[in-house]
């Protein structure tokens, strides 16, 4: 396939989508020919994967530096990041190395907040091979590692040289992971684009028995609809506050169960129920609408219903979210399917209202 552009100036990158990526040397050469490469990956893809890009790498004329961390949520903290730095000060990486993120949305953060802050900033490639990070983090340049308060809170925006996004990888993707990159997948339509998420309504049988088509069509719409918000909103100051449509609580849901007792997408799937519930409740869209979103999630076999924390435990942990301004939370919500707005006038009563509607 033709490869799309995250276009930002002089920041600007490909994301290249197709199967069998991973092996192309000459994709690699521009950005690592007679340089030093990292490649942070976690235990689980390193036997899938590792070696395949390694050789590839070195083909393209790079010295490879493997740094395994361990896998889940739970490696996006300081420790971690500090078991990298420390990888690549071992290995002499010099400020023209590059950093390869080879895995999923953790291994992605943890890895381009590495690139960003070590030695002032080094280049780096993301290499997803699971859907949401196909879909969603890979693409936009969001780095972080997590704080005990707050998902995502330590990190820098840092743009990849590139994006390779082979959808083979999603063949050896456990059932989970991948109905957790499909809640990413929906987003998109609900806050985008009309057409697409009536596709998803037809297509969501295929899509969970990974159908090749359908998967590949699910990750270039996807990554065309966020690299069109990023390209008019880099760094989140307007428009692209709407990709965190269902995050505000489904990062509190991850943070209030404990970083990887729920996944990022299962949390979010949670987190767009109920701000469709808000959305409904507020005003902005029909409830009839509404009920559409909680089914389309639930076909894709993620959960519809938040865990039973007290509804002051969401509260308090909202009150950290990275768009709230003046202490003063602030949401997405849906103006009709396939459109978004973000808004901070809400009543309160709403916001506990329809946690109450959707919490066990």
């Amino acid at each position: 396939m033709q490869p799309l552009s995250v276009a930002l100036g002089d920041r600007s990158y490909p994301i290249h989508i197709g199967a069998g990526l991973l092996d192309h040397a000459q994709m690699y050469a521009q950005y690592v020919a007679s340089r030093s490469v990292a490649v942070v990956t976690n235990k689980v893809v390193a036997p899938l994967y590792l070696e395949r890009v390694q050789h590839a790498l070195e083909h393209a004329g790079a010295r490879v530096v493997p740094v395994l961390i361990e896998d889940g949520e739970q490696a996006k903290a300081w420790a971690t990041l500090d078991h990298v730095v420390d990888a690549l000060l071992a290995a002499r990486c010099g400020r023209d190395s590059v950093i390869v993120a080879l895995g999923g949305g953790v291994v992605g953060d943890l890895a381009g907040f590495a690139a960003a802050v070590y030695q002032r900033g080094i280049g780096f490639i993301q290499i997803p091979t699971t859907l949401l990070a196909q879909v969603d983090s890979s693409v936009g340049g969001k780095t972080a590692i997590n704080h005990a308060r707050g998902k995502n809170m330590v990190g820098a925006f840092h743009q990849p040289l590139a994006v390779i996004a082979d959808v083979a990888t999603l063949n050896t993707l456990p059932d989970r992971e991948l109905r957790a990159g499909i809640a990413e997948v929906i987003k998109h339509g609900l806050i985008l684009d009309l057409e697409f998420l009536e596709w998803l309504e037809k297509q969501m049988e295929k899509l969970l028995a990974r159908d090749p088509v359908a998967l590949a069509h699910a990750v270039r719409r996807s990554c065309e609809l966020k690299a069109q918000v990023v390209a008019d909103d880099e760094r989140e100051t307007g428009l692209r506050a709407i990709l965190n449509f269902g995050h505000t609580f489904g990062h509190a849901i991850e943070a209030g169960m404990g970083y990887g007792e729920w996944l990022h997408g299962e949390a979010v799937a949670a987190g767009m129920v109920m701000a469709a519930e808000l959305s409904a409740r507020a005003g902005t869209l029909r409830r009839e609408d509404a009920a559409r979103v909680k089914a389309l999630i639930g076909r894709a076999g993620l959960p519809i219903r938040g865990p039973d924390l007290a509804i002051d435990k969401y509260l308090e942990l909202m009150q950290v979210d990275k768009k709230a301004v003046g202490g003063k939370v602030r949401f997405i919500l849906l103006d009709g399917l396939g459109r978004a707005t973000l808004r901070g006038d809400l009543d309160a009563h709403l916001v506990r209202e329809s946690i109450a509607a959707v919490a066990q």
